[in-house]
């Protein structure tokens, strides 16, 4: 019996959901821009922001302190994690 390969010959497709532009609202729009932009944009440019601002917590690397325009996105939330982040973010689009 032969054995399976592990690696896949086959190109992984990007998933269609997370490649199509969602508008941000206005909140959101002060951090990233109001132009429509993809889900992976939009993680990329909210990340952009915060490493310019130093916002990412120096002892737990997960966590993001929040400024003022963060604090809006976050629902008036300080300091969220990684993970919490993204469900907050996902609040803000259409």
């Amino acid at each position: 019996m032969a054995k399976k390969s592990s690696t896949s010959t086959t190109p992984r497709k990007p998933n269609a959901a997370l490649m199509k532009p969602v508008q941000p609202d206005a909140i959101l729009a002060a951090v990233v821009g109001s132009t429509p932009l993809s889900r992976g944009e939009m993680t990329k440019k909210l990340w952009e922001y915060i490493k310019k601002n130093g916002l990412q917590d120096q002892t737990k690397k997960t966590n993001i302190n929040a400024d003022a325009a963060l604090k809006a996105v976050f629902g008036g939330k300080s300091q969220v994690t990684m993970f919490e982040m993204t469900k907050l973010v996902s609040a803000h689009v259409k």
